[in-house]
This record gives structure tokens, C-alpha cells and sequence, in this order.
């Protein structure tokens, strides 16, 4: 089959690497797979090569801004076509009828307010695929899109398993400082206003004086100043550690041990996913499709979004349990994560209903 998989820019966040993962898997399995940008570059660009190309010559720093997009969709010549992420798919509607014998197949993986043109193209293209179960019901609840023309295939996990996790967690923890009795919660996400850093920052501010712990927060973006600033305004230099934008953060996990996530814009957490992958147990706020990226209260704990004080109570909770008991949770996340999100099945998911509609 003939793949095109359509992104806006190659940046650093959870769709990105599923856009990369997904379109270098469907070339592994023998298809051939294009995976085409608006803007060159990137955090996951790196230096161009076959089955990859962008549309603007140079980078114009315009997410939106897609020249000669139904051009050079035409030529490829695709059977179908996967749009990734907001502005993409904000085009996925105008290239079905541009490439009607092509199966578009739109996406839908955020909690945030859709634009028209997205919402359009729920409606016009062959098929729509939420990346959750819940993320799914809103799609035909809010956006009207028709039960047979929705499916949901859960995010594939995207890092390798890491090979010997006890050198690579000595290291992270002596990098940041963490004695060997402290425990480290770990959030790793793009700095945006959704993503909840600043809540986590006060979460972990009124946990209790005898507990040791740092909040090791990855990954770089407009809020990361201001979190900063909030951090020196609790006084919690100490605590909280700034790693970073990551190309692996597996560091980070093996050096961590529980997730931490108060994100109000998900459709399933890919944070979530991959701490649980590497065996830890999390506590998260509520949004779509969190409860799916666990499993409640024993690999981890959900609670009302906004909820400082239930948010403290479930670390805490997890922080003075018995060594053991943290450690079957981790166990049993490994388990659940590795076996739910495996991404050969999430990538024969996505095969096998490519191919239906085509």
C-alpha cells in the first residue's frame, strides 16, 4: 500500500513520535510510506532522507502553512492517508475531495477546542480514528461524527525498552542529586499552559516536611520561565529539578519512581503509557482518556482534575507504602502498559483498517 502520513512539523511532542513511529513502521512492514511536513525541521527532524519530505523550502515558522499540499499529495499517489495532529487534519478534509479515491483518515487525540476546519474534516474524511475510548465517544457525542465511521486505536509506545535500567538510574539520580532514599516524581511533557506543570508545582508544595522527594520536571516550551519562577517563589529549589528537553528520556524513568500528571488537555496520555511501560506507578488528574492509561488505584491513582488536596493524598499514600507494595505496582504497570499499547498491535490496527477502506 501507499502511505502518506501528514504532519505539521517534526517537534518534540507525544504525536510527533507517533507520526515518526507509525509512518517508519508501516515502511518496515513493506509499504510504501511517505511521511510529509508543512515546516522542515525540528526536535525529530534530523537530516532528511528517503520517505520523508517537507513542504516549505525553508522554515517559514508557520505551522498552518501547507504550499502545494494537494500537489504533491497527488503525485504520491496514496491509497490512504493518516493526518497527525491539529493543522493536518485541518487540511484532511479539503484532500479527500482532492483524492477522492484515496481513504483520508483523520485523527483525533486532543481535549483541547477543535478549529472549524477540524471539525469539517471530521465530517469529510473516509474515517476517523480517536486515540482512546473516550476520545472516541466524543467524537460521535460532540462532533455528530457517524458510530460506523469511528474507530479508536490506542498510541503505540514509542521508546525501546531500556536494555540495563540500574546504571542508567544511578546516573540520573546522581545527575539531579537524589540520595538513595528520596523518591523522584517524574513528569515529561512539552511546557504548555495545558499541560500542568504550574498544578504540579503546587501539588508537591504541601507535601508533608518528613517526606524526602524531588519533582523532576523534562521538557522545554513557553511555560517553563514562569514555572520557574513559581518554583523560586515556593521555595523549592531543592525540590524540583528542571531536566530539559529529552530525545530518550529513559533516563529519566529508570531514574524515577512515580509518574506524576496534571495535563488538562489529553486524549490519552502518551507520558502515562510509557512511565507505566517502565514500571511506575502514577498519580494523575483527570482528563479524556487518563483513566485508560492505567489501571486505578493498583497501578496508579486518578483524581478530580484541579483536586491539589487528593492529589497529595494519593503521593502520599504511594510514598509511605511498604518497598514491596510499590513494587508490585510497578509490576503490574509493566505488565498492563507493555501488553495494552504494544505497537505491533497498535500498528496492525492501523493496517488492517487501511486496508478495510481501501
Amino acid at each position: 500500500m501507499k502511505i502518506l502520513v501528514l504532519q505539521d512539523r517534526l517537534r518534540s511532542g507525544g504525536t510527533e513520535r507517533q507520526s515518526v513511529l507509525l509512518a517508519d513502521a508501516f515502511a518496515a512492514a513493506g509499504h510504501q510510506a511517505l511521511l510529509l511536513t508543512f515546516r522542515p525541521g525540528g526536535a525529530l527532524g534530523g537530516p532528511a532522507r528517503a520517505g520523508r519530505r517537507a513542504l516549505q523550502p525553508f522554515d517559514l515558522g508557520l505551522d498552518w502553512f501547507a504550499p502545494g499540499l494537494g500537489g504533491a499529495a497527488a503525485r504520491f499517489g496514496p491509497q490512504a492517508v493518516l493526518a497527525m495532529g491539529r493543522m493536518a487534519n485541518c487540511y484532511a478534509g479539503a484532500l479527500q475531495r482532492r483524492l477522492p479515491r484515496a481513504a483520508v483518515v483523520a485523527t483525533f487525540r486532543t481535549g483541547k477546542p477543535l478549529p472549524w476546519l477540524f471539525r469539517r474534516s471530521l465530517l469529510r474524511a473516509r474515517h476517523v480514528v480517536a486515540n482512546s475510548q473516550e476520545a472516541r465517544e466524543v467524537l460521535l457525542s460532540r462532533y455528530g461524527v457517524p458510530p460506523e465511521r469511528a474507530s479508536f486505536i490506542y498510541n503505540p509506545l514509542v521508546f525501546a525498552p531500556l536494555p540495563d535500567p540500574a546504571p542508567a538510574r544511578a546516573a540520573a539520580r546522581a545527575e539531579f542529586g537524589a540520595g538513595p532514599g528520596t523518591a523522584v516524581l517524574l513528569s515529561v511533557a512539552m511546557f504548555r499552559p495545558e499541560k500542568g506543570q504550574r498544578e504540579l508545582i503546587e501539588a508537591v508544595a504541601g507535601l508533608p516536611g518528613d517526606l524526602d522527594w524531588q519533582l523532576w520536571l523534562a521538557g522545554e516550551g513557553p511555560e517553563l520561565p514562569g514555572c520557574r519562577r513559581l518554583v523560586e517563589e515556593r521555595r523549592l529549589g531543592g525540590r524540583v529539578r528542571f531536566a530539559g528537553y529529552r530525545p530518550d528520556p529513559a533516563p529519566l524513568y529508570a531514574g524515577a519512581d512515580v509518574a506524576v500528571h496534571a495535563s488538562r488537555s489529553e486524549a490519552l496520555s502518551n507520558f502515562l503509557i510509557e512511565a507505566q511501560a517502565r514500571g511506575l506507578p502514577g498519580v494523575a488528574m483527570d482528563a479524556q482518556g487518563v483513566r485508560e492509561c492505567l489501571i486505578g488505584d493498583l497501578t496508579g491513582f486518578v483524581v478530580p482534575a484541579g483536586d491539589r488536596e487528593g492529589f497529595r493524598a494519593a503521593l502520599v499514600r504511594l510514598l509511605r507504602e511498604a518497598p514491596a507494595t510499590r513494587a508490585s505496582r510497578g509490576a503490574a504497570a509493566r505488565e498492563f502498559a507493555r501488553q495494552t499499547f504494544d505497537p505491533s498491535r497498535q500498528v496492525a490496527a492501523y493496517l488492517e483498517l487501511i486496508g478495510r477502506l481501501i
